[in-house]
């Protein structure tokens, strides 16, 4: 039953920063969404915060480990395009994206919530990393760009399109179509020749040396 609880709360907390921001957040509507007495958020978490810090792990995780196989699936950069938009399109959907913002704004003003929101994105960004680690390996960029960084990189861009998205859907689809043009760049690089594919390894080596 205790178990039963705090997964209904842990639903709960995402359900109300999904509906009513994290202004809306309180012990009170979260127990009224779960069905539960608010006095329960405090016995199973401690505090709203506390609940909502593992409410953000907690949701990252059964996001992420829907897309785990799909993401192991992946054999090129048109692909992880290709999923990318598909993640977009999905992640709208579920509103899972505006938990993720309400969140990233919470913890602009309170701390406490940062490490969880951070962790949460952490989750996304392994996956990104062993994904981009994998299709990058054999062609010429694989000693030359910063692997983690880069999905880093990717990671607050693709949250940064989700947001703009919600503003200007066809500016965000326009994003993702010129990410597609440097996937078929790259694939376009990686059928070149050998002594081409060295000379441009070495201009970029020059330019980012």
């Amino acid at each position: 039953m205790s178990a039963t609880t705090r997964a209904k709360l842990l639903d709960a907390a995402l359900e109300t920063l999904r509906a009513q921001g994290i202004a809306g957040v309180s012990a009170r509507t979260i127990a009224a969404r779960a069905g539960v007495n608010q006095a329960l958020v405090f016995y199973h978490f401690g505090s709203v915060d506390q609940l909502l810090a593992e409410a953000c792990e907690h949701g990252s995780t059964e996001r992420v480990a829907h897309y785990r196989a799909r993401f192991a699936a992946v054999s090129d950069l048109r692909e992880l395009i290709d999923l990318a938009r598909a993640v977009h399109d999905e992640e709208q959907e579920s509103g899972a994206v505006t938990v993720l913002a309400q969140l990233l704004a919470g913890a602009q003003n309170d701390p406490r919530l940062a490490p969880a929101t951070a962790a949460g994105l952490n989750l996304w960004i392994a996956e990104l990393e062993q994904t981009l680690t994998r299709v990058l390996s054999q062609g010429p960029l694989a000693e030359l760009v910063d692997v983690p960084g880069v999905a880093r990189a990717v990671a607050a861009a693709f949250v940064g399109l989700e947001l703009y998205g919600g503003v200007d859907p066809g500016g965000s689809a326009r994003a993702l179509d010129s990410l597609e043009q440097l996937a078929v760049l790259m694939g376009v690089l990686d059928e070149m020749s050998p002594l081409v594919r060295r000379a441009v390894a070495g201009r970029l080596r020059k330019a980012t040396g």
